[in-house]
């Protein structure tokens, strides 16, 4: 019998309770996006299914880089040099092999881990502005955001993966 799914686990330690929700989005995103890279070659990883929809490896590129950005902007924090050329890059990724890509995304959702064990649930009505524009939103709405938007792109890595294995 497998595991169940991470919310049905109980509590990740030394979040607050309030983020749990966040955080076990991120356990299940980590764990599928492990499953679904280690099923693929690397050709296989980054084929665009459809005649131009996204690869897998585009995905759980974007995933990791956009669930960075959106950490950094709970944090109250611009984006730096690095994090805007990570973006640009996104658009034409270099098509790393699955170990390289597998582990960064792994090393962003440790940071994310982090953050949320870091975040004092006082600040999360807190005010915080995303992006050039300084659109409106909170600390939870960002650290909620990261999470179901990690979500997203992961489901997208599990359904790619299967239709490129054929």
């Amino acid at each position: 019998m497998s595991a169940p799914e991470p919310w049905l686990r109980g509590p990740i330690a030394g979040v607050p309770p309030t983020l749990q929700p966040a955080a076990h989005a991120l356990q299940q995103a980590l764990e599928d996006v492990r499953a679904s890279v280690g099923t693929l070659d690397d050709a296989a990883l980054w084929r665009s299914p459809g005649g131009g929809a996204p690869s897998a490896g585009w995905h759980v590129l974007h995933a990791g880089g956009a669930l960075d950005r959106l950490l950094t902007y709970a944090r109250g924090a611009a984006l730096d040099d690095a994090q805007r050329a990570a973006l640009a890059a996104e658009k034409a990724p270099e098509q790393v092999n699955g170990a390289t890509l597998l582990a960064g995304f792994e090393a962003r959702v440790a940071a994310a881990f982090a953050q949320l064990r870091a975040t004092d649930p006082s600040t999360l009505a807190d005010v915080r502005e995303v992006g050039r524009a300084k659109l409106p939103s909170t600390v939870l709405g960002l650290l909620f955001h990261a999470a179901e938007h990690t979500q997203r792109h992961v489901g997208s890595v599990v359904t790619t993966a299967r239709v490129v294995r054929g």
